[in-house]
This record gives C-alpha cells, sequence and structure tokens, in this order.
C-alpha cells in the first residue's frame, strides 16, 4: 500500500494493528539500551570486581564503531528492495542479532582480565550491530507511512507506550529477577537469558507486524544518483541540525541519569533494587498513560512547545532530588518523583521522535530525495554517541570522586566524594543539560501549530527520470 507525498494536506489514519506492529518493537530496543546502560557499569563493578571506568571505556569503544555501523546500515536501507520492503527486513536479523549479544554480555564465562575485556568488547560490538540493524531502519519508518505530521505522533504514541512497557522490564523487571538469583552473576545470568528471550520476540513481532503498513511510492530519481552532494544538503535541513543539538543534550543528559540510578538507589538513598523496581514502575506507568494528554498538548501548542513543556517537568522532577534530607524518601515521595519524572520524560520521548520524523519529511519536500535512512543514521550516531560519551564521562567522573567497586553484589559505605558525584550525575548534570537543550529547541521552528507542511520556499531542481 502506498501513501502520497507529504506536503499534500492529505492525512492517512494508520490502523490499530499497523500501530501496535510498529510500536511493539521498541520493547526490545528499550531493554537493549536502558539495561546495558544501566546495568553493565554495575555488573562490572559489583560482579566482576572491575572499576567504573572501565565499563565506561568499553562502552564508548563499541560505540566509536557503532557510528560506522549505523552510517553503512542507514544507506543500505535506503537502497534495499525486497518483497518485504525497504527497511522491514533489517527488523528480522536485527531482532536475532540483538538477542544473541544481549546473552553475551550478561552471561559472560569465568575467564582471565585481559580475555574478559576483549570477551566483553566483542560483545558489545556485536551488540551494537544488532541494535543499529534494528533501530536505524525502524526510525525512517514512520516518515515514510502517512503524510500528516499529527498522524505521525500518533503513530508513535503507541512507540512511547511501548517504550515505557520496555523501560519497565529494562529496569523494574530485571531487578526483580537480579534479585530473585541472589543478586550475583547467576542473578545477572537469569535476567540475561529471560530478556534476551524478550528482545527477540518483541523485534520479530514488529517484524510481521509492520507487513501492511502504508510506504511512500519510491522516488523517481534513486538516492544514489544524489549521493555525492548529500552530505551537503544535510545542513540546509536547519530543523534538523536544531534537533540535532537539541539530541546532543538531550542524551547526555539521559545517560548521565542512567548510568547514576540504580548506584543513586543503593549508595544514596539505600533503597536498593526495590527502591529500582519502585521508581521505574511509576515513571514508566505514568508515562504511557499519559500519552493523550500529549497529543491533545501538541493539537493545541505545537510539538516544540510541548516538547519544552515536557523538558521543564523532567527538570522539576530532577531538582527535588537536592532536598532529600537525612532520613531519605519514603515511599510516596519516591512514587511521586517517579510520576512526575515519568510524565515529563514521556513528553520529551515522543516529541522528539516525532520531530525527527517531521524533519525526515521535510528534507524529502526541501531536497527530493530519499535518504530517510541515512538522516536516521546520522541522528542514530549523534543519539548513540553522546549517550556513550555521557556513560564514560560519568565512570571516569565516579572512578575519580573514588567510588569504591565490589564484588557478588556486595554493597560498602562509599566516600562522601562519590556520594557527591552521584548527586553531580543524577541531578545537576541533567539539570545544566536540559537548560542547554532549551535553547536549541528555541529555535525550532518546524513544530509550530499548524495544520500539515506546505512545501518549502527553497527547494531542490527535481532531477530527471
Amino acid at each position: 500500500m502506498t501513501v502520497p507525498p507529504a506536503g499534500n494536506g492529505e492525512t492517512t489514519r494508520l490502523s490499530m494493528g499497523v500501530c501496535i506492529g510498529f510500536g511493539v518493537g521498541t520493547v526490545g530496543v528499550s531493554i537493549m539500551l536502558n539495561t546495558v546502560t544501566a546495568y553493565f557499569p554495575a555488573f562490572m563493578s559489583t560482579v566482576l570486581g572491575k572499576n567504573t571506568e572501565l565499563a565506561g571505556y568499553l562502552l564508548m569503544a563499541s560505540k566509536l564503531y557503532d557510528a560506522v555501523a549505523d552510517l553503512v546500515i542507514g544507506m543500505l536501507s535506503d537502497r534495499t528492495r525486497s518483497r518485504w520492503g525497504r527497511r522491514r527486513p533489517f527488523l528480522l536479523a536485527g531482532g536475532f542479532v540483538s538477542a544473541a549479544s544481549f546473552l553475551m554480555i550478561f552471561c559472560a564465562p569465568d575467564m582471565g582480565d585481559t580475555a574478559l575485556i576483549l570477551y566483553m568488547l566483542l560483545a558489545l560490538i556485536i551488540y551494537s550491530t544488532g541494535y543499529s540493524l534494528f533501530n536505524v531502519p525502524y526510525m525512517a519508518m514512520p516518515s515514510e507511512m502517512t503524510p500528516s505530521r499529527y498522524e505521525r505522533s500518533r503513530l508513535l504514541s503507541f512507540r512511547t507506550l511501548f517504550v515505557s512497557l520496555g523501560q519497565i522490564l529494562a529496569m523494574a523487571g530485571t531487578a526483580a529477577l537480579i534479585t530473585h538469583g541472589g543478586g550475583g552473576a547467576r542473578g545477572y545470568a537469569i535476567m540475561g537469558w529471560t530478556m534476551a528471550l524478550i528482545i527477540g520476540t518483541a523485534m520479530a513481532l514488529s517484524f510481521f507486524g509492520t507487513a501492511k503498513a502504508p510506504a511512500l511510492e519510491n522516488a523517481p530519481t534513486p538516492v544514489e544518483k544524489a549521493a555525492g552532494g548529500s552530505w551537503v544538503t544535510v545542513f540546509r535541513n536547519r530543523p534538523f541540525c536544531l534537533l540535532m543539538a537539541a539530541k546532543v543534550c538531550q542524551f547526555l543528559a539521559f545517560a548521565s541519569l542512567a548510568t547514576t540510578s540504580l548506584l543513586f538507589m543503593l549508595n544514596v538513598l539505600h533503597l536498593g533494587y526495590e527502591g529500582q523496581m519502585q521508581l521505574a514502575l511509576a515513571q514508566n506507568i505514568a508515562s504511557g498513560l499519559s500519552m493523550p494528554a500529549w497529543l491533545w498538548l501538541e493539537r493545541r501548542t505545537g510539538k516544540r512547545n510541548a516538547y519544552l513543556v515536557g523538558m521543564a517537568v523532567m527538570a522539576l522532577a530532577a531538582a527535588s532530588w537536592l532536598f532529600v534530607g537525612k532520613d531519605g524518601v519514603s515511599t510516596l515521595e519516591l512514587l511521586t518523583r517517579g510520576v512526575a519524572s515519568g510524565v515529563g520524560a514521556g513528553g520529551m520521548i515522543l516529541f522528539s521522535i516525532s520531530m525527527l520524523a517531521d524533519t525526515l519529511a521535510y528534507d524529502r519536500e526541501l531536497t527530493g530525495l530519499r535518504r530517510e535512512g541515512l538522516l536516521s543514521s546520522i541522528m542514530a550516531v549523534i543519539e548513540k554517541g553522546t549517550f556513550a560519551l555521557g556513560v564514560a564521562l560519568l565512570g571516569i567522573m565516579l572512578n575519580l570522586a573514588h567510588y569504591i567497586p565490589t564484588k557478588n553484589g556486595q554493597l560498602v559505605e562509599q566516600p562522601r566524594s562519590a556520594i557527591l558525584a552521584l548527586y553531580a550525575g543524577y541531578v545537576v548534570i541533567p539539570l545544566l543539560l536540559f537548560i542547554c537543550n532549551a535553547v536549541c529547541i528555541g529555535f525550532y521552528k518546524l513544530g509550530a501549530r499548524s495544520p500539515e507542511f506546505t512545501r518549502p520556499v527553497i527547494a531542490a531542481e527535481p532531477a530527471a527520470n
């Protein structure tokens, strides 16, 4: 099934089955990203006896490889022609590779220090490959499925709902499995097997669930003919460039929050894995339930303004941790903060991805090229590169602050310098980055309140057939 190109004012209503089929794949993506980010430093430092700095270096090294993999996979998906479409074959391949790599990471065999480092580096490279195989083509699909800006938001609200489910599994479900297994290597192995099965299943369901998804007709001129100028013309797409800048700030903030979240619960609040589970449940249930409200707000204020509201709510929730007293927090206070941060994060996640889909559609109008995979891969490189950089920098900061690593899930009293570093990573750094994010997105105009796209004044000369 084909849909008309963006810009003609027509709206294609996507079926519920297509929306669910598309959205379910992000359960696997969420588990992959959030579990590895949150638990890999803890796994290395509390089970394998390695410091957090090494974990950060390994993640950063895998992301350097990932930058190349994203671009290659994005361009390949632009050029792919198959009976399953341009993007969907990559979804199926990514599901298999992602599940296998997740199992490798959290079920590491007993080996010497050097062998372990090399093994983990290989496992993380395979993990990055699987993630890219699925996620880069996946994120290019929404801009091709409907010309309607608001219908894209509706489609992506299903994705955000499944992001919430994936994050519940990634944070609360994993914590429950690890605790059930004793908190050490056995607990992580149980978690690894369970989540690998869920990752593979969710990604495969997305492949089958999008079989009847609409898609834009192929451009009359293949993107290969314009490859020489495609990189330069990316910078003509000002909304895309502004969104890239905002994404750098957003993902550095998310990396800081994700890397320090579990360690903050364990070492500052002393709430253990149970506190992590409660916080994750509150955040993600609130995020999922907030989708109708965010869609309502978008209709009245536009995506950009709704995104800024979400960021403000999340920033206030983060700042509230500065006022934790000596007695810690009650369950009610923990859940209240979780609900607030979940609602804010839901708006940020929904509209940042929806704005990306809009910039990809705008790029087709501006240049006449079909390079959604390339632009999605560029954004993926930005997101994962900054995320990995944030994780690495936080690992270095904690090591310099004399954070004490342990084995077998044991917890020790951390020095005051390490506690202050955890406060910095969980509260102060994200707040500063949210401010920078707001400055960048303040110049973004594509999300203003208007019915649909109109063709840009400056357009590339149509290519010959």
